[in-house]
């Protein structure tokens, strides 16, 4: 019989979690009360309160797999920065080539030789020819689902329910009762989801052959693996059925790798063979620096090209002044050559698999109705069984006490998971010693819950 959690003492778990959390962060506490005054939640960024502390912590320094606080204490990431630090923290590599670039000049709206490096590289990780830089991975998204529709001529795109694409408005739409409707939180969409976007949920191949049906999709935007509401993997044959239903309705597919590059040098893309007609990817890929790219098809160059006047290039919604600035350029090429290298995920996915590992045993030991889910350097963890095969199952399993109190167990015991979700994040420095302690963690908090 599965054990369960007892919500008695769930919730007087978390009071004492949170007690000892207040006690040994009281410099973080007077920095965060200080931010109030003028930064708005005393954050700079408003998702930066879903951490499951009282307040936030403040960081000193970091390097590797691991920061300290202003507090002093010592902390395994294992979030790293939701992936933007999966190279760890300041790479030696990336950090000598940010140095030097800072003293040869930051932007200049002119390419320089690392450029031919970064696209050069990019197109042997996955596969496509045809590469441009952006700054975030949203502004990816966004030019790619411009080309889409400039070359189709179709108003709408495709998305799976409960995806996430950074804040792209076309993307924040679920399904609810079979209506597409607008995420909770989606905050002042500017049109009613459902005008600009269809959904349906992931692995549904049938739904999405009935929405493509209606000819008017642009493309479809998809992580190869769902990764923002859990991770969800597809099942097989669903990849196949993706290229081939959006082939026959002459819709594009773009396959968002920003998260899925856990899976390998080459994401998702490269380790299953997909072969998309754009791809795009952020984060990471400048060892942390605000840095993007998006790639495509021979095909698609040539019919943007005739259809994309030279003159009007600087007007046409694709761009931003800092987009392919020297220094990001000058980073990612460290990170591709240096960081992020085959070696590096040959390191990496071993000690992931640790973690799961460690977690899993935990899991059989007591017995509970969870699940654990892998991608290459990425594992986590949900509450429900069998495991979650889209998204809205995925989101309806969602048990934001049980996360808060795991998170911030894990926190009080020198572990940092991402605030969203139970996603652990290896990077290349990241040890066995360094999952092993949430592993030890991770045993002790569940012990206390079950009844």
């Amino acid at each position: 019989m599965a054990h369960t959690v007892d919500r008695h003492r769930l919730a007087a778990a978390i009071e004492r979690e949170l007690a000892l959390f207040r006690d040994r962060h009281p410099r973080s506490r007077a920095l965060f009360e200080r931010a109030r005054a003028h930064l708005h939640d005393g954050v700079p960024m408003s998702w930066m309160v879903r951490w499951a502390g009282a307040h936030p912590l403040f960081v000193e320094r970091a390097r590797g797999a691991r920061f300290t606080d202003v507090d002093g204490h010592e902390y395994v990431d294992l979030c790293l920065g939701d992936t933007g630090a999966m190279t760890g923290h300041a790479p030696p590599a990336a950090v000598e080539a940010i140095r030097e670039q800072l003293g040869r000049g930051l932007t200049f709206m002119l390419p320089t030789e690392d450029a031919l490096a970064v696209s050069g590289e990019l197109s042997r990780r996955f596969g496509l020819p045809r590469w441009q830089i952006a700054t975030t991975a949203t502004d990816a998204n966004r030019f790619a689902i411009r080309i889409a529709r400039h070359l189709t001529r179709r108003p709408r795109i495709l998305v799976f329910s409960w995806c996430y694409h950074g804040t792209v408005d076309e993307t924040f739409a679920v399904l609810s009762e079979g209506k597409v409707v607008a995420r909770p939180g989606n905050m002042g969409p500017p049109v009613d989801p459902a005008v600009t976007t269809r959904v349906v949920e992931w692995n549904d191949a049938a739904g999405l052959e009935r929405e493509l049906s209606h000819g008017d999709v642009a493309c479809v935007l998809a992580e190869p693996a769902m990764t923002n509401v859990g991770i969800v993997l597809p099942e097989p044959g669903f990849h196949a059925a993706l290229r081939e239903l959006t082939r026959r309705a002459g819709s594009l597919l773009v396959l968002d790798e920003t998260h899925c590059l856990s899976a390998g040098p080459g994401g998702c893309t490269r380790a299953w063979g997909l072969r998309p007609d754009l791809l795009t990817v952020g984060k990471p890929v400048a060892s942390g620096l605000p840095a993007a790219a998006f790639g495509f098809t021979d095909e698609v160059a040539a019919r943007w090209r005739a259809n994309a006047p030279a003159d009007l290039a600087d007007t046409g919604g694709i761009g931003g002044t800092l987009a392919g600035n020297a220094l990001q350029l000058a980073a990612m090429r460290a990170t591709l050559e240096r960081v992020l290298t085959d070696e590096a995920y040959a390191r990496m996915i071993p000690v992931a698999d640790r973690f799961a590992d460690g977690v899993e045993e935990v899991v059989r030991e007591h017995r509970l109705p969870w699940y654990v889910k892998r991608l290459g350097a990425r594992a986590e963890y949900g509450y429900r069984e069998p495991p979650p095969r889209n998204g809205g199952e995925a989101a309806a399993a969602a048990d934001p006490d049980l996360d808060r109190y795991l998170h911030l167990a894990a926190l009080n015991r020198g572990v940092l998971m991402t605030p969203f979700h139970n996603m652990a994040l290896v990077g290349p420095d990241t040890t066995r010693a360094d999952v092993d302690r949430h592993t030890d963690a991770f045993r002790e908090s569940v012990r206390g819950l079950l009844a």
